[in-house]
């Protein structure tokens, strides 16, 4: 379902003469369906740069990226934003959203993007705030006034609001209480049990132990190592 095959990474540093850094050298990486992968390594290894590859916020310098049947480093803008709404989700540790848009919408908004009837995708949404204990008091509100946690946990539920075949996962127990910590274990395993195949980082090692399949060493794609 994800599949990396020699890619490459470089930055030019244009603030600084145009320096060309390479920070990444024959990344390989297949994830199939049903199956968690956590990235590892130290700080900076090339953890959250691998994601932003995957889902196109940073464009390879050479190789290939499949998400499904679409090669990221070959589509259109259009093409990349069609992938986002139907088969590649991504859960950041940062919410962000269009202020004033009340929280259910919020959650709401990956389906009704897709045509899912309003009722059926609030409902969804309503759900998986239930779930992860966000008062219903605070549904009609805006989540930009949210505490960090509760920011999180909506983010959350906005990211598993869709049935993504392929999902992406930054720190998704970080700061969470113990009960809000076990509900999104739980929604991970059950979106493996649907046959979603998931890319994270997990600093949190028995979440790591629990819910993924395989663990993926980025130090091993340092241009240093790789060479």
């Amino acid at each position: 379902m994800i599949k990396l095959s020699n890619v490459s990474k470089v930055f030019t540093l244009h603030n600084q003469g145009g320096t060309v850094l390479e920070v990444m050298r024959c990344a390989n990486l297949f994830v199939p369906a049903g199956e968690c992968v956590a990235l590892t390594g130290v700080s900076g290894a090339g953890k959250s740069t691998l994601m932003r590859i995957i889902y196109g916020n940073y464009v390879a310098a050479a190789g290939e990226v499949l998400v499904g049947d679409t090669d990221v480093t070959q589509a259109e803008p259009r093409e990349i934003l069609q992938l986002r709404r139907e088969t590649l989700g991504y859960v950041s540790q940062f919410l962000r959203v269009v202020p004033r848009v009340p929280t259910l919408e919020v959650v709401a908004e990956p389906l009704l993007s897709l045509g899912v009837d309003e009722q059926k995708a609030k409902a969804r949404a309503a759900e998986l705030l239930g779930r992860l204990n966000i008062p219903e008091a605070l549904w009609g509100l805006s989540p930009t006034t949210f505490s960090g946690g509760e920011q999180q946990r909506v983010n959350i539920a906005r990211g598993f609001a869709h049935n993504f075949p392929a999902l992406l996962l930054d720190e998704p127990t970080a700061s969470l209480d113990a009960t809000n910590r076990e509900v999104v274990l739980t929604l991970i395993e059950e979106a493996k049990a649907r046959g979603t195949a998931i890319v994270g980082i997990f600093h949190d090692e028995a979440a790591r132990e629990r819910v993924c399949d395989r663990e993926i060493d980025v130090t091993g794609f340092s241009p240093q190592v790789a060479a």
